[in-house]
């Protein structure tokens, strides 16, 4: 397994190599992000654990750069940015951990362990069932116990959203940018009032209801 680390800061560099070295692991080391995209880019990694706040490029642009090239591979953010709105923007930009510095050794090699058994992200299923739910992604399709449902565009992807990451509590802050593409407002009520109409197509009318509001934190879709 081989592993990129990008940190500017020399000690937590040199100590998450030796670290990683000593667990068995390959390690190349970055110190910033221009060089970190650059070898991110180049070689064939199976994990980049990705500082936040680093020369020229910072880690978010880094992140943007990999998943816009169309590359993979987790990524583990290891930051001291430890802000609600600093986690949901880097897993809003494919991030698949976030881990606080300072941090303990051994929970952040346990979290690289996952992630390194999880590998590459999969192909995206073209079609799910959940409970008696069934969405077909590629024809866009959705239908409960059998009854089609119409759906707007939007509602579609909302839907989707939900779906794809079944279990999760979605913040509206995630909602708001994945399915509008815009930053939440709290003065509007948009995502309620979509997340409404969705739940008067796909649960209203059926058993069980499959879309909850969980106070103070998002909606989730789940199977109870």
């Amino acid at each position: 397994m081989k592993i990129l680390i990008v940190e500017d800061e020399p000690k937590t560099g040199d100590y998450l190599r030796q670290g990683l070295s000593e667990a068995g692991l390959n390690t190349d080391l970055a110190r910033d992000g221009n060089d970190g995209l650059h070898l991110a880019l180049a070689g064939d990694y199976d994990l980049i654990i990705l500082d936040v706040m680093l020369p020229g490029l910072n880690g978010w642009q880094v992140l943007e750069a990999l998943r816009r090239a169309g590359h993979g591979m987790p990524v583990l953010f290891l930051t001291a940015r430890d802000q609600v709105d600093d986690r949901v923007k880097g897993l809003e930009l494919g991030a698949d951990d976030y881990l606080v510095k300072p941090f303990a050794f051994a929970e952040l090699l346990a979290r690289v362990r996952t992630l390194l058994r999880r590998g590459r992200a999969a192909p995206e299923a073209t079609s799910l069932q959940l409970a008696d739910l069934e969405i077909d992604f590629l024809r866009r399709r959705v239908s409960r116990a059998g009854q089609r449902i119409d759906l707007t565009a939007k509602e579609f992807a909302l839907l989707e959203l939900f779906a794809r990451r079944p279990g999760e509590v979605l913040p509206r802050t995630l909602i708001a940018a994945q399915v509008w593409d815009m930053n939440f407002d709290s003065d509007t009520n948009v995502v309620e009032v979509a997340v409404r109409r969705l739940r008067a197509k796909v649960d209203d009318s059926f058993e069980p209801k499959l879309i909850r509001t969980v106070r103070g934190m998002g909606y989730v879709l789940e199977v109870p």
